[in-house]
């Protein structure tokens, strides 16, 4: 039996239909949500994302601002741009492209973003706020998860998962939501020892260790839902997970693809972070 396949572009466009008739709305008040997305370098990929952001806002009637800078910017340079965009009352969400050229620290750069307008929900408030289960905004792509199990009625409560990765960015918050959601969650990592025994416990399996095709049908029981976050490319140009699709899929009840599976979600929930990040300067 072949596992189900869970459509995260399907999902993302249910989302999109709710998004474009909240910013229909906030628009009929005089109020266009705003998003500044900041690119620095060259990075082929970062460059990709960050049209897709500003496509999904063309589509959705977001304000869209990108800045592009080159690689040497310098940091205070960075935080400067920042700080400008933290003023801007056109701008209700911020978004800087990881990863970031080698001399500017990361941290820094997060740290730096207004609270209220961290739509990718990595600021340590935001972060703070999502394990003690307080409102604040939360990570795109482990928000995009949890809205994808529910779309398809898999049940969270009361199941045991595994989150194989530990990135801020990632297995973290994906793991914090999965408590929130009442699941029994047990994070594995490079130094996790039996971890392919510890993985085929699960009732739910997420992996995002960014190893392409790492885990196979070793590390997966039978019925289990995978969720594949991973994006790599292989030596040929094809994009794969960090699954083995074909080795997991005839085990699996429900697989994410990828292309077509998390990816979709991360902008989906982006969009909705900004339209929420623009309806709390509109009421407060």
């Amino acid at each position: 039996m072949s596992a189900l396949i869970i459509d995260g572009k399907m999902v993302a466009n249910q989302l999109k239909e709710e998004s474009l008739m909240k910013v229909e709305q906030l628009k009929n008040t005089g109020f266009q949500p705003g998003l500044a997305v900041i690119l620095v370098g060259d990075d082929p990929a970062s460059h990709v994302y960050v049209r897709n952001k500003e496509k999904a806002c063309m589509a959705l009637g977001i304000f869209s601002q990108v800045l592009r800078l080159p690689q040497e910017t310098s940091q205070d340079d960075l935080i400067l741009r920042i700080k400008e965009f933290n003023q801007d009352t056109r701008i209700h969400g911020i978004l800087v492209q990881k990863p970031l050229p080698k001399q500017i620290d990361e941290k820094k750069i997060i740290d730096t973003i207004a609270p209220q307008k961290d739509v990718d929900g990595f600021h340590p408030m935001n972060m703070g706020n999502l394990l003690i289960g307080d409102h604040g905004f939360v990570p795109c792509t482990p928000a995009g998860v949890i809205e994808m199990l529910k779309a398809y009625n898999i049940q969270i409560a009361g199941k045991r998962v595994v989150v194989i990765g530990r990135s801020n960015i990632v297995g973290k918050p994906m793991a914090a939501l999965l408590i929130q959601e009442h699941a029994t969650v047990t994070i594995c990592h490079s130094q996790t020892q039996r971890l392919q025994e510890i993985s085929k416990e699960a009732d739910i399996v997420i992996a995002a260790i960014g190893k392409a095709q790492y885990v196979n049908s070793d590390f997966i029981k039978n019925g289990a839902v995978v969720v594949d976050v991973g994006m790599n490319r292989l030596a040929n140009g094809k994009l794969v997970g960090d699954v083995d699709f074909e080795s997991v899929k005839n085990i699996a009840s429900y697989i994410t693809p990828v292309p077509g599976g998390v990816g979709p979600m991360t902008i989906a929930m982006l969009m909705k972070n900004t339209i929420e990040a623009a309806s709390q300067v509109l009421h407060s």
